[in-house]
Parts: structure tokens; C-alpha cells; sequence
């Protein structure tokens, strides 16, 4: 399946323990996870792609969503026209590069691209 721009095409989740978590989804929903080192882990044969990244803080809103564009600088510069804020700037990792940003209502959400 192939990436479309402005379509939700991800979801991170933060976990304190990976392999607790890891342990819990593929007994309840027989998931598979591929690591990317030992703070991210990817999940798959779920019905929509996504990971968990480990962290140490408190884990408030444990959801990110991610949308893909394959155009960062252009879709970063719309988000900040229509009124959204960068709450990270772009940055490269494994497969790609994201940025993220909050929206009016105060969701935080991301961006991300393969380009």
C-alpha cells in the first residue's frame, strides 16, 4: 500500500516497559513487533501501522498520531498558516524524517515523510 499525503498512515504509543507491553498485545490480539533498538519498538497485523516508544516520564496522552506528506517543508508551512504550532522540528530517523506540531485545539499530532 502506498503513502498518501495528509492521511493518517501511523499511531506511537509510550510504554515504560517494551517488553511488558510488547508481552500484553501479542497475547490479547496476536500483534507482531520488529525492535529498532531498545527504545522503539514497531507493531504490526494490528489494521493500521504504529509503535512504541519507551519512555521514563508520565505517560499523558499515550497516543500520537502520524499523517504522511511527502512534501515537510510545505505542510509544516500550511500547519503554521492555518493557526498550528511546531512543537518539534523536523528530524531524521531510521526510514525517514517527522516533525510534530499541536493543532488549536491543542492535540499534539506529527508529520512524516519517506522523501
Amino acid at each position: 500500500m502506498s503513502n498518501k499525503d495528509n492521511h493518517i498512515n501511523y499511531v506511537e504509543f509510550k510504554a515504560k516497559n517494551l517488553e511488558k507491553i510488547k508481552e500484553f498485545y501479542t497475547k490479547s490480539f496476536d500483534w507482531n513487533f520488529t525492535d529498532y533498538g531498545p527504545d522503539y519498538t514497531v507493531f504490526s497485523d494490528s489494521g493500521l501501522e504504529g509503535g512504541f516508544q519507551k519512555t521514563e516520564n508520565e505517560i499523558m496522552n499515550g497516543a500520537l498520531v502520524v499523517l504522511y506528506h511527502t512534501d515537510l517543508d510545505l505542510i509544516k508551512n500550511e500547519i503554521i498558516k492555518s493557526g498550528g504550532e511546531i512543537s518539534q522540528d523536523i528530524f531524521s530517523f531510521p526510514g525517514g524524517r517527522r516533525f510534530h506540531f499541536i493543532d488549536p485545539a491543542g492535540n499534539e499530532l506529527a508529520v512524516w515523510s519517506d522523501k
